[in-house]
């Protein structure tokens, strides 16, 4: 009987050295580093007592946020639509609609693609272009102004960086519509 245990412990040991062995050999073959920087991050934005609201960031009127923008850093800063949206005048639709004149133009009435119910629901709701201050608030947190969207982005909180976008938009168009301007000031 003493044989019978003793198989049976080395049996237990052989397979606890086998997959010790197999573990550490394929962590040294598959290990893989972290990059250094992040291809893109996806910021999760958490509503906490000391943060600003998106009407807070809206509260600024675009037409004073357009006067310092900056269509070349707009450019940029659509890299983050790029991967859904086309701005060349005839360019196709992607998961979003092209935006070549969005500026004024109706909203959900771009030829080809097909709007989320809540987005045709809007259009008809006395929303029928995309205004400056529609798109500024739009762009500042897009579920919260048209709730139910398909539109899988969480906004652009920045001001500037929003104006920026905004101003860039403006300028893909055969005639880009006149800017707002400022209120007067007191």
């Amino acid at each position: 009987m003493n044989s019978y245990v003793n198989m049976g412990v080395g049996a237990f040991l052989g397979t606890v050295f086998v997959l010790m062995s197999v573990s550490i050999a394929s962590e040294g073959i598959f290990h893989s580093e972290h990059p250094e920087k992040e291809g893109f991050a996806i910021v999760a934005e958490a509503s906490g007592e000391g943060e600003a609201a998106p009407e807070a960031a809206a509260a600024v009127p675009i037409a004073v946020l357009l006067a310092s923008a900056d269509a070349a850093v707009g450019e940029g800063v659509f890299k983050k639509c790029a991967s859904c949206h086309t701005v060349d005048k005839g360019g196709a639709n992607k998961v979003g609609p092209n935006l070549f004149g969005l500026v004024d133009r109706p909203i959900a009435s771009h030829e080809g693609f097909s709007y989320s119910a809540a987005m045709k629901d809007f259009s008809k709701g006395g929303a029928e272009l995309w205004t400056w201050d529609h798109l500024n608030a739009f762009l500042t947190a897009p579920k919260k102004h048209i709730p139910g969207t398909a539109m899988g982005f969480a906004g652009i909180k920045k001001d500037e960086e929003r104006a920026n976008l905004i101003m860039y938009l403006h300028t893909m168009a055969d005639a880009p519509v006149a800017l707002p301007a400022p209120p007067a000031t007191n």
